[in-house]
């Protein structure tokens, strides 16, 4: 049992907690998360899986990125915002993925909204918020660790300002975790610091 710091896996690797339940989680940790993430499609399609997966487990959402690729085109954001009522109720009847209807309809929305931006605007405005890291500290514990920071907070409101939907500051954050924004890997993991 951890005390909330990082711990060896099979391997003798010490990796952050969360990381060590299924071979799904490892290779994510070791491979995705927290490592930056450019590119406006590549951005929509981590903004949008992390709205869906509030409320659920990340393992959850984790497993079924393929369907969520396969159903949203790949993420390509002219293609998703393009998609009509057929595609939203083939979306909604798809067993591939998490079939909320508040949350297709969001990504769908959000996709049309995106798709009147410039290319890179949502690189940069997403990037913008990410915080100096010398003032962040190494997290020791999971404890250590918010779920939600002055920056996400202002993220999300910069995201729904602009009006973009399902972009709470706890999403945000998360979004900001996964894209490499802040690195939160404890102090004694492995990956802290990865590229």
């Amino acid at each position: 049992m951890s005390d909330g710091s990082a711990v060896p896996g099979e391997d003798g690797v010490l990796r952050c907690p969360w990381a060590l339940s299924t071979p799904d989680y490892v290779a994510y940790h070791d491979e995705e998360w927290g490592r930056p993430v450019h590119g406006d499609e590549a951005l929509f399609e981590r903004l949008s899986l992390e709205a869906f997966q509030s409320g659920l487990s990340w393992i959850t959402i984790l497993r079924r990125r393929p369907g969520f690729r396969t159903a949203f085109a790949g993420f390509r954001i002219a293609e998703v915002a393009a998609f009509t009522e057929a595609d939203r109720e083939r979306l909604l009847a798809d067993p591939g993925i998490i079939r909320n209807r508040a949350k297709v309809d969001a990504t769908m929305a959000n996709a049309r909204v995106l798709a009147d931006w410039a290319p890179g605007d949502l690189d940069a405005l997403i990037w913008s918020h990410a915080p100096d890291p010398a003032t962040r500290p190494a997290p020791t514990t999971l404890g250590d660790v918010p779920a939600v920071t002055p920056e996400s907070t202002a993220l999300s409101k910069e995201l729904k300002r602009k009006g973009l939907r399902f972009v709470g500051p706890t999403t945000a954050y998360a979004l900001m975790q996964a894209c490499g924004l802040v690195d939160d890997h404890l102090a004694d993991c492995a990956a802290r610091g990865g590229s």
